[in-house]
Order: C-alpha cells, then structure tokens, then sequence
C-alpha cells in the first residue's frame, strides 16, 4: 500500500474510494497541465502588473483614520486596473461582500427613470432584493433600485442556454440605462458565460444603443481564462476578494474596475459625494490583499481541478453535473444534481467534514438572509464565507442541486471530493460498483 493511501485511510477514506478516485485522476492529467498554463500565464500577468507600479514594502504598511495618501491602497488599485485592462478600480476592505460590490455599481450608476436590463435571465438571489424584483410584502425591499424609481426588466435565456437576441433588442427602450450579465451561473443550471461570449453579447447591446453602461458580475470567474471581461468591452466588472481574486487570504473585501466614470460614481456612493477615492483607511489588511493576489492565479487552478475532477467523478456515479467533465471552464463552480434531500445533506456534511476548521461541526439546513429557501452551506474555511475556499451550499428544493467550489489547493480539493463519496456509499446513497 503506497503511502499517500495510507494517509488517505487514517483520514476515513477506504481503499475502494480511493482506488476509484485515483482511476478517475488518471483520465485528467492533460486538462490539468492546462490549467497549470493558463495559472502561469496569469501569474506572470500579475507580476507584471506589481512589477509596472513598483509595489514596495511602503505599501504593506497601510493607514488609519481618513486615510488621506494611502500609499498601498492606490497603488493596488492600480495594479488592479492594470490587471484588468480597465481605467481605474476600487479595491476596499469596506467593500463587505460581492453582493455589496455589485450593488454599489448598480446605485451609483443608475438614477430615478432609468431602467436596468439583464439579458441573461434572473439575476443570483442575493441581487433580487437589490433590485427590488422579491415581495417582502410591501412589493419590494427597503433601499431597493425599485424604491428608488428604477425599473427593470429581464429577458430569459433561451432553452439551449443561447441568448434571445429578439427577446433583447425588444427590451431595450428609451430608459434603458444599464446592463447587469452574470458571468457565473449561481443557483441555476444555465452554462457560465465565457468571456467570448459575453464580448459577442456586449457587441449586440452596442449595436442597439451604445451609450448603455454594461456591468459584467465577474464572481468566480477572475483568472480562469487569459482575458476577464473589460477586454469583451464591459464598462465595469464587479466581484468579492474572498472569492478567487482575494486567493484565500483576504479576509473580507470587493473591487470594482472599469471606466473612470463608472468607478468614481462607485466610490461617492461607498463614501459620499466629494470625498470619493480620497478616504477609506486600509488599516493593516494591505498584506493580505496584495498576497492574496499575487497567489490568486494558482488558487484559483486548484479550485477549477477540484471542479473538474467532482464532475468526472459523479458523472461516473451516474450523477447530472453542470459543467460535464469534458466542457470547458469558465468559473469554479460545479453543479450536482443529487436528488435527493439525504444526498445534499450528505454531500456538505463531507465536505465540512473534510475541512481544516470547524471539521467537527455538523451543517443543517436554515433559513438565510436573501434566499426564499432553506440552504444548507458547509464551509469550514481560515476566512468565514470564502467560496474560494473548499466549500458547498445548495437549496433544499428539488432537484436538490448542490454547487461547490473552492480549494485552496488541490490535494485538499482532491481529498475533499473523495470524502463525499465516502459519505454517500457509507450511507447507502450511492454504489461505486
């Protein structure tokens, strides 16, 4: 018995798991080589871009109160906007989460008439409320784009997953003012969106009305591929830092890049109007968001391994997963269709099982902000909520689909995937027979 088996036993998983998730590895060993180039492409991006605006100790040092000359703070905006191809970002630890980036790129750059259009279907649940699109009984939420007399308006995806570009050329209207396309499927089981695909979406948006500003939610996308979406032609990408761009170590944090425009608008509404960029103390979290990024292409290759490697392996169970085992990747995020209440339970307690904190504790279902149902979420992660981290949530409603995604490094991804499966068989939910 190899030693890596035998480590793999004192961790609870048997030979039989083993040996089956071994043979599915074997199968995988040129998809892997290219993630690692695309990881060193991006690597060598990022440095680059460090390198370009002289990144030196001064910048870890950070600032307190108004934080008037953050050094470190505009500096990494800059490599920021330079890693994005964009005029200018805003890369802020007061930036509470993905959800509050993208709200904050929506707020600032929409006014009273306008009307927002999303060409790719319903938005992540979290942006409903945002939007104002989920009755809390009085038609919309508090401080909502509705409340504030923005409209909105929604076309649908087309069965096949292709866009509706008659549905699309119908919607836009006089009002129209921006576009909001999610790149990432969140709890649906559309495809993710490439950044080609994206870039012939925006070209079609163009070509009606050009002056539209287009906002592209680039969560769980950053790094996957050798372009991100300013290069497809977006005005403004939006994302969270404890998600791929953080690289495991931001411990809490959102960007938005873009035109110069845009991201000003953004930071008056972060702040208040004439202060903008100008304040925001980074206190001592520079470290961590500067080496966060600079691991942030790796990280993300583990997590996108691990992805692959889930979808080969329930694919073999004889499981529905989104993306295929075979599909190109344009985010971390797999889908499983275990339908069954059991098996989704099952599958996050494993993986919480499976990780380096809190692996004694046991997930159950509740009722969390945001989400019209119960969710059940495991995520024993070093930064409470980080989905690049191993981690694996779902709804409990059928078909009973979870998304995982995460892995800060692949030997903890690889372990993690097994330890689901373990689950399932010993619980006699699957067979790998």
């Amino acid at each position: 018995m190899d030693k890596i088996m035998e480590q793999y036993k004192k961790m609870g998983i048997d030979e039989e798991t083993y040996r089956f998730g071994m043979e599915i590895r074997k199968g995988l060993t040129e998809r892997f080589a290219q993630i690692d180039d695309m990881a060193e492409y991006n690597q060598l991006k990022v440095l680059r871009a460090m390198q370009a605006h002289q990144v030196s100790e001064a910048c870890l040092l950070g600032t307190t109160g108004y934080g008037y000359n953050d050094l470190g703070r505009d500096t990494l905006e800059a490599v920021y906007a330079e890693i994005f191809r964009a005029e200018d970002a805003l890369v802020r630890p007061q930036i509470t989460c993905g959800t509050h980036a993208l709200a904050l790129a929506l707020m600032s750059n929409l006014r009273p008439g306008d009307e927002l259009l999303s060409p790719v279907g319903k938005p992540y649940d979290t942006l409903e409320e945002v939007i104002g699109i989920r009755d809390k009984g009085n038609g919309h939420s508090s401080g909502s784009l509705k409340e504030y007399g923005i409209s909105y308006r929604q076309v649908d995806l087309l069965a096949d997953g292709g866009f509706d570009y008659e549905g699309i050329r119908a919607a836009v209207n006089e009002k129209t003012r921006m576009v909001t396309i999610q790149r990432s499927k969140g709890y649906q089981t559309r495809p993710t969106l490439s950044v080609e695909r994206i870039g012939e979406l925006i070209a079609f948006l163009r070509s009606i009305k050009p002056e539209m500003v287009i906002l592209v939610d680039n969560c769980y996308g950053e790094f996957v591929q050798e372009r991100e979406p300013i290069e497809a032609g977006a005005d403004l990408v939006a994302g969270s830092l404890i998600k791929n761009p953080g690289g495991g170590l931001c411990p809490i944090g959102g960007y938005l890049a873009g035109k110069k425009e845009c991201v000003e608008n953004a930071a008056y509404r972060l702040t208040s109007p004439g202060l903008g960029k100008e304040v925001g103390a980074s206190l001592g979290i520079l470290p961590a968001f500067y080496q966060g990024l600079f691991l942030a292409p790796t990280v993300t290759a583990s997590a996108l391994k691990t992805a692959i490697y889930a979808a080969n392996l329930y694919e073999r169970l004889g499981f529905a997963v989104l993306p295929n085992g075979m599909e190109p990747r344009y985010d971390i995020i797999q889908a499983i269709t275990l339908a069954s209440p059991e098996r989704l339970c099952a599958f996050c307690e494993a993986v919480q099982a499976a990780a380096p904190v809190d692996s004694h504790v046991t997930p159950e279902p509740w009722d969390m902000p945001g989400y019209d149902d119960q969710v059940i979420m495991a995520a024993g992660a070093f930064v409470s909520g980080s989905s690049i981290e191993l981690s694996a949530d779902g709804p409990l409603k059928p078909p009973y689909n979870v998304y995982f995604q995460g892995g800060l490094t692949w030997p903890h991804g690889a372990y993690g995937m097994l330890k689901t499966v373990q689950y399932l068989k010993e619980r006699g939910l699957v067979s790998l027979v």
